[in-house]
């Protein structure tokens, strides 16, 4: 039996993808791609499971919060490991990954839960006051980092001084452990699920060991997830060129199969009428992925004198903005129908149509 459980697919896939990529098996052929490919999809649907294991025996909004926190840690390895390569696009690598994990997050995950959960269940309902708290940091993190550069003056273009970024990798963190402190102390009730479909918690949670297994399986799942991404980026960027599609179209990419298991995630949440949960993963993985990515980019660029450009162009901004209103309407009254998701699906299709045909 011990054997039996040992070699659920939840936990040979992630260990297989593993060594297949430390084992240097990612190579440029096409049936090492394909191979490769196979194994990460499998890895994001295991990292889906111990996500669910880990989330059970914590609760929320702690799972979530775990999820987002490893996902977003590995995300900095990612872009670092690329910015001091020193390949081209370095410059604008962070902000660009940052930015298309933010459009893809808030109009994609989010976009998809409301437009599943509504279309199965016609309206969900949520608590008002986490979705107004996740907008409200979030907003303000979003215009320090990728708005204001554009407008400061000791340093020309979009870029900030030493001194600017030591100050918003401050901010961003004080408003980040600020939040985590709202969300999981003083107003915890305002992120758990009221309203959820009983019949998937009637199951007792896992034991210590179990969920203590996962929580390891989960942190090698999402390695495997980021390092797969960036073996697999030659093979997107020449696939891209081959289309003749700009450049920004492979961060774009990198960022969709890094946020595949949150994705999952949060619309298998939806399915199951916890739509509560899937606004938890969306905008606390957006807020983790500017709050926390943002600092640590800063301090490797200043220990290192590396130059990175924080400030978007006009068009990003202007469909940024768009993104955020259309997310503050849509959860404003403290449920959903699926007119608010395909609304946020055609801004995600309005984006990445304009990355391809700037």
């Amino acid at each position: 039996m011990k054997i039996k459980k040992a070699l659920q697919w939840y936990i040979v896939f992630p260990l297989i993808a593993a060594l297949f990529y430390l084992g240097g098996f990612l190579s440029d052929s096409v049936t090492s791609n394909i191979i490769a490919a196979v194994l990460l999809f499998a890895t994001v649907l295991a990292a889906v499971h111990h996500a669910e294991v880990v989330a059970h025996r914590v609760g929320e909004p702690y799972g979530t919060i775990i999820l987002a926190i490893c996902i977003t840690v590995l995300e900095v390895g990612l872009i670092i490991s690329f910015m001091l390569s020193g390949s081209e696009g370095a410059l604008t690598y962070a902000r660009d990954t940052v930015f298309a994990a933010v459009m893809l997050i808030l109009n994609g995950i989010l976009g998809m839960c409301i437009w599943v959960g509504s279309r199965k269940y016609k309206e969900q309902f949520f608590m008002r006051s986490s979705a107004t708290t996740y907008l409200v940091s979030l907003v303000a993190i979003l215009v320090l980092t990728l708005i204001l550069p554009n407008y400061t003056s000791s340093v020309n273009g979009p870029f900030y001084s030493n001194a600017q970024l030591v100050f918003v990798a401050v901010a961003c963190l004080a408003i980040y452990i600020a939040f985590l402190m709202f969300q999981t102390v003083r107003h915890r009730n305002y992120f758990i699920v009221t309203e959820a479909d009983q019949t998937t918690h009637e199951a007792d949670p896992p034991s210590n060991m179990k969920t203590a297994i996962s929580l390891v399986l989960l942190i090698i799942c999402l390695a495997v997830v980021i390092f797969m991404a960036k073996g697999l980026s030659p093979v997107i960027e020449d696939f891209v060129e081959s289309v003749g599609a700009p450049r920004a179209l492979v961060g774009v990419i990198i960022a969709t199969v890094v946020l595949l298991p949150e994705g999952f995630a949060a619309v298998r949440a939806a399915a199951k009428n916890q739509i509560q949960t899937s606004i938890n993963l969306g905008l606390g993985s957006a807020l983790a992925s500017v709050g926390l990515t943002i600092p640590a980019i800063s301090i490797v660029c200043i220990v290192y004198d590396i130059p990175f450009v924080l400030g978007l162009d006009l068009k990003s901004i202007i469909l940024l903005a768009l993104s955020v209103f259309t997310v503050m309407l849509s959860l404003s009254r403290g449920k959903t129908n699926h007119l608010y998701g395909t609304v946020l699906l055609v801004n995600l299709a309005a984006y990445i149509f304009t990355v391809i045909f700037p």
